[in-house]
């Protein structure tokens, strides 16, 4: 692993995973987004990944809260950003104690199997119901949670607005103002554990060039990308993180 954050080869693969992080949060609602940590924990440690990231993402969040202004829905951000902020909550106060691996795999599963949930009719979860206000407070406290150990937290809230069936540009919307919130409120406990380093900074900034043109091609991309594609590709993207995070997390214990 090389910790020099200015090397030049993982500063290629660093800006690759910023630009497909603006990409996915711009134009599919995330998903890829989640695989900008791994890509970098390559060069340099977890935990350096991630506060590099954070700066990023808040920027990436602030245009697209202009772009997605009139696109979201307000009864889905009440009924998981109250569990975003316990989430994260959890998150500062057991950092530095927390198997990643085990995490990572328990989200893995369950991002599997919500994406194979496309293949099973589904009436959409009322967030105004009981059971509904419930799993949007689920979702939206892992959501928080794992957002704050790895910016992971595409996974959960896609579980709860898939089956909403909104249109695309509400969901993406929807999801544009959610990791705002939840971003914001990261910055606090990430001052307050000491991730703000001048190092990581410095690299954060070096890397925000990539994130324009990320927010362009993914704003270009919800254009002309259909509803029932761009639902199939949410599914899809949502399969291959889980997939992904299986993978990291049997890895990290040994068993690969």
């Amino acid at each position: 692993m090389f910790e020099n954050t200015f090397d030049p080869v993982f500063i290629a693969a660093a800006l690759f995973a910023v630009l497909i992080t603006g990409i996915s949060k711009s134009g599919l609602g995330g998903g890829l987004g989640q695989l900008s940590v791994p890509i970098m924990a390559v060069f340099v440690s977890p935990v350096a990944a991630a506060a590099i990231m954070l700066p990023i993402l808040c920027t990436i969040d602030m245009i697209n809260v202009w772009g997605y202004r009139r696109d979201w829905h307000r009864k889905y951000l009440i009924a998981m950003v109250p569990g975003a902020v316990i989430g994260i909550g959890i998150g500062a106060l057991t950092f530095r104690h927390l198997d990643d691996d085990a995490i990572r795999l328990m989200l893995g599963v369950l991002s599997l199997i919500f994406a194979l949930t496309y293949f099973v009719q589904q009436a959409p979860i009322s967030s105004e119901s009981r059971w509904g206000r419930w799993f949007g407070a689920l979702c939206g406290t892992l959501s928080g949670f794992t957002s704050f150990v790895a910016h992971a937290g595409g996974g959960p809230v896609k579980m709860f607005l898939l089956p909403q069936r909104l249109d695309k540009r509400v969901f993406v919307g929807t999801n544009v103002y959610f990791f705002f919130i939840v971003n914001q409120i990261k910055i606090w406990p990430y001052l307050w554990l000491g991730q703000f380093s001048t190092e990581n900074l410095s690299t954060s900034l070096v890397l925000m060039p990539a994130v324009p043109l990320g927010v362009w091609i993914g704003w270009t991309l919800i254009k002309y990308i259909n509803a029932e594609t761009f639902y199939k590709v949410c599914y899809v993207l949502l399969f291959i993180a889980g997939v992904k995070l299986i993978y990291d997390g049997a890895l990290g214990k040994g068993w690969l």
